[in-house]
């Protein structure tokens, strides 16, 4: 399954929000996904999000697992960094061979 994550900052946590993903998408592999891309938004019109990520998890079962992590018990809190996230199911209309 592919995502496409939408992520918005709290005011002024943008380097915040960078090292906190960086942190969370190192254990994606530890759950058989990948990170496909990884993308700052810049020239941002009102509303745009911070970064857009695309992701590619085996399945329902290894997101939820992700998510639960006992490692993001160590960093702070989401909530402070991240204001919303938006994440879409996407498919590749343009499949890798």
């Amino acid at each position: 399954m592919r995502m496409c994550v939408l992520l918005w900052e709290q005011p002024g946590r943008d380097k915040d929000l960078a090292e906190f993903e960086g942190a969370v998408l190192a254990m994606v592999p530890d759950y058989g996904g990948a990170v496909l891309s990884r993308e700052t938004v810049i020239d941002r019109a009102g509303g745009d999000p911070l970064e857009v990520q695309i992701l590619e998890m085996p399945d329902e079962r290894a997101v939820t697992a992700y998510l639960a992590d006992p490692r993001r018990d160590a960093l702070p809190p989401r909530d402070e960094i991240i204001a919303r996230t938006q994440v879409l199911r996407v498919t590749s209309v343009n499949p890798r061979r």
